[in-house]
């Protein structure tokens, strides 16, 4: 029986760029839907929550399924909000190829530059497509040198527009016979010609012996290059007005890889997704790369060394319903019923051939939230563990001594999003404490960490640490170097699980990074050693180490690009020095003033509501995290600690030992 083929594509923007509405005309062009949904009406098909539909924004990665020239493309429409990145992340691990889709009118954003160098890190086709080609003051040349010269310089248009601005009215392909006498596509074919050659040793012999190249040999070998994310396709439209919609697709299915795998290999696949359905309850998304899934399986979860059992597989028809189909397999993407405790991330059956998942989205602010009714706590707590189940970088932190509850965001937007969400899945009302900027610690020199917990008895558990600083961004490194007669290898393995847990809270209550700790020196003892003396030996030790070195604060940095009308120009310059911005000179563009640079979180927290107060709306302000750096001197930005501090020897052993006697 022959399969359908499957191309499992992303669709991602910066945002206002026509995402949703682009995704909503590829559905309705295919016949996927018979009528158009609209982003502003709220009937858009990829907008399912209720605050999607409320506000025209999309905060979820949403999937579709559509049929074009035979083949089947399960699309994925992610937010293009900086709010909800890790939305964009996740899917990002699944796809086979991408569509990155860049506003004419506003031109190559942060969040574009972000998506663009983790699709090429994870080396996904892809193709990029020019929307709002219809807007007011469009410059076609002048878009296009800009992805040149910031995306990449092997980018060719399949086809041209015909007009810009107001009198953009359709679009033209460039291997289209018809059009071959067209000044643009002759220039077009021109630059395609010259990339192809230069990208294939055979292809520039032929071209300097010959001085021209069919076109078909052109066409085919872009394609190929193309399959492999090494040339990148440009095509036009005006989604808004269908313009463009018929090309896209076609395109998509001649430039984007077939999903690959083996249905008779042994099952490889990933959840990137999950979701609760008001029926049957918890459904995971499941990308196959090898193998078969069907009803009733047994499946093994590698992440977390567990069989559970499935009781349904549903894949997304071509009318937008989830419909049971009793299997999946490699290449497809379904959602699995049944996997109650497999969470996003997790990889099922085989781990070879998974590819490693992205690192896009930190979150830089945390903050408290509390239900209007006091009786309702538990409730919200179970339901904050829900939605992180569902997103896992909101890092629920329970407290139930100071019965606290705490969330990391990317941003308030999302704390907006999250109080719509709590209102209308849950029925609770909840409100924020105003967010914090997360802070991190490191070391300021290498040093010993080191503690002889032999007091009071039974007990007995001696280690000794070498820490020393790494470089930013390089997190944690841990490794021992004692032998196993010394300290058995049942113990190793408990201090290495309990140094990440001991460098939560620094001297300064955030926590520590960018370190390499090194066990050099540990001893039990046969008679008076008990497996959980390490469990309070490790806390104690590094926190020795810490105090010996002492730590510096490190505050989150973000990429900035800043556009606003010229008049606007110094007085947001001058904001920018204040707010200890470091930027470039900057570049008018027609009547604009373009800025880029990077600036602390902290000082930039409201600077979104500036931009747009001073400038009539009419500034744009986009951003990337850009890694964490050393505060300025005299910073004192010092968090309250939770628990018992390790310091504290005498106090934070007998706080221990009453826990863990409780256990």
């Amino acid at each position: 029986m022959h399969k359908t083929p499957i191309r499992n594509v992303g669709i991602f923007a910066h945002v206002d760029a026509g995402k949703t509405t682009t995704t909503e005309h590829l559905l309705f062009c295919s016949g996927a839907i018979r009528k158009l949904g609209s982003v502003n009406d709220g009937t858009a098909q990829t907008d399912q929550l209720e605050v999607e539909r409320e506000r025209g924004i999309s905060v979820k990665s949403a999937s579709a399924s559509l049929e074009w020239n035979g083949t089947r493309l399960n699309l994925i429409d992610t937010p293009g909000h900086v709010d909800f990145l890790s939305e964009v992340e996740r899917p990002l691990r699944v796809m086979d190829g991408a569509v990155l889709i860049i506003s004419a009118a506003e031109g190559i954003q942060s969040q574009t530059e972000t998506v663009w160098q983790t699709l090429r890190s994870l080396r996904i086709p892809t193709l990029l497509y020019i929307n709002k080609m219809d807007r007011t003051g469009v410059d076609t040349k002048s878009l296009m040198d800009e992805i040149r010269r910031v995306l990449s310089p092997d980018i060719f248009p399949v086809n041209l527009p015909l007009g810009e601005g107001e009198t953009f009215h359709s679009v033209s392909s460039i291997w289209s016979d018809s059009d071959s006498s067209n000044p643009a596509v002759e220039t077009s074919l021109h630059y395609a010609t010259e990339l192809a050659a230069g990208l294939d040793e055979d292809l520039l012999e032929r071209y300097v012996e010959n001085g021209t190249l069919p076109k078909e040999d052109i066409r085919n070998k872009l394609k190929e290059y193309t399959l492999i994310g090494q040339s990148f396709p440009v095509c036009f439209g005006a989604s808004q007005r269908g313009i463009g919609i018929r090309e896209l697709l076609n395109h998509m299915t001649e430039y984007l890889p077939e999903a690959g795998g083996n249905e008779g290999a042994e099952l490889s696949g990933v959840v990137f997704k999950i979701e609760r359905d008001s029926n049957m309850g918890r459904r995971a998304y499941v990308r196959l790369y090898n193998g078969i899934l069907k009803n009733r399986d047994s499946l093994f979860n590698s992440t977390r060394n567990i069989t559970e059992k499935i009781t349904q597989i549903r894949k997304m028809d071509s009318g937008g319903k989830l419909v049971d189909t009793g299997q999946a397999a490699a290449g497809d993407i379904a959602a699995v019923y049944g996997l109650v405790q497999t969470r996003i991330g997790d990889i099922l059956g085989n781990i070879e051939g998974v590819p490693a998942s992205p690192e896009m989205a930190v979150p830089l602010l945390t903050a408290q939230v509390r239900s209007k009714e006091a009786s309702r706590y538990q409730e919200l707590a179970e339901a904050l563990q829900e939605l992180t189940d569902e997103d896992p970088l909101l890092d629920f932190q329970w407290m139930p001594v100071e019965r606290e509850l705490h969330l990391k965001v990317m941003g308030t937007i999302q704390l907006e999003i999250l109080e719509n969400i709590l209102l209308n899945r849950y029925h609770l009302e909840v409100v924020f404490d105003p967010p914090s900027v997360i802070y991190k610690e490191t070391l300021a020199s290498t040093a010993q960490g080191f503690v002889a917990y032999t007091m009071p008895k039974p007990c007995w558990a001696v280690l000794r640490f070498d820490m020393k600083p790494l470089p930013r961004g390089s997190g944690l490194e841990y490794s021992s170097i004692v032998r196993n007669e010394n300290l058995l290898q049942s113990y190793q393995n408990e201090v290495a699980r309990r140094v990440p847990e001991a460098l939560r809270q620094g001297l300064f209550g955030w926590e520590v990074t960018d370190l390499k700790i090194t066990l050099v020196e540990g001893e039990h003892h046969v008679w008076h050693t008990h497996p959980l003396d390490f469990v309070i030996a490790t806390p104690m030790a590094v926190m020795n180490g810490l105090a010996t070195s002492g730590t510096v604060l490190l505050e989150p940095m973000l990429r900035f690009r800043l556009t606003v009308p010229e008049e606007n120009g110094g007085r947001m310059l001058s904001d920018l020095v204040q707010m200890r911005a470091i930027f470039d000179s900057p570049v008018i563009s027609g009547d604009r003033c373009i800025v880029e640079g990077v600036v602390p979180v902290a000082e930039s927290l409201d600077f979104p509501i500036q931009v747009r107060s001073l400038t009539g709306g009419r500034g744009v302000w986009t951003t990337s995290f850009a890694g964490y750096e050393k505060c300025p001197p005299g910073s004192n930005v010092s968090r309250e600690r939770r628990g018992v501090n390790p310091l504290d020897q005498s106090h934070f052993i007998l706080s221990m030992r009453n826990a863990l006697s409780n256990v």
